[in-house]
């Protein structure tokens, strides 16, 4: 068993677990400083930003084609971090994410979906996808994917 599993099974995080947590817990402080609406919209999207720069080239790659996708086919969404991710919200709720592969030691890039994702398909369908290029094909998937779950 790996240091990591023995860990998770004795109830404790990971480093990178607490990581996240503490940008989380960064997030929401930042979410209740003062400031006018659209001054606090602007320092949401220059966190996502900067979140996105800070990522090595390869996530960084996708994170950009991502966020732009985003704000081209659903621009309602206000930009967001999210556990130090780049996250879209609507009315306020985390709905997509990126999460890069790097944050958790991943072999891929993943985009998710939570609970206000209109993707509802019978009783099963998927909420997360790992990326690992980004095609025209690809592109066209992701932005009715978040077409769909922006509503």
């Amino acid at each position: 068993m790996t240091a990591s599993k023995a860990q998770a099974t004795e109830g404790t995080f990971s480093a990178a677990e607490r990581a996240a947590m503490k940008e989380r817990a960064a997030e929401l402080r930042a979410d209740s400083a003062r400031g006018g609406k659209q001054a606090k919209a602007d320092r949401l999207e220059a966190d996502v930003l900067a979140k996105i720069a800070e990522m090595p080239p390869a996530d960084r790659a996708l994170a950009e084609r991502f966020h732009a996708l985003v704000r081209e086919h659903a621009p309602h969404l206000a930009p967001r971090t999210w556990y130090g991710m780049p996250a879209y919200a609507k009315d306020g709720r985390v709905l997509c994410f990126l999460k890069p592969s790097e944050k958790f030691g991943s072999r891929y890039t993943t985009i998710g979906f939570e609970d206000p994702a209109a993707l509802d398909d019978g009783p099963l369908w998927p909420t997360s996808y790992a990326l690992t290029a980004w095609t025209d094909g690809v592109g066209r998937t992701l932005a009715d994917l978040v077409r769909r779950a922006a509503g």
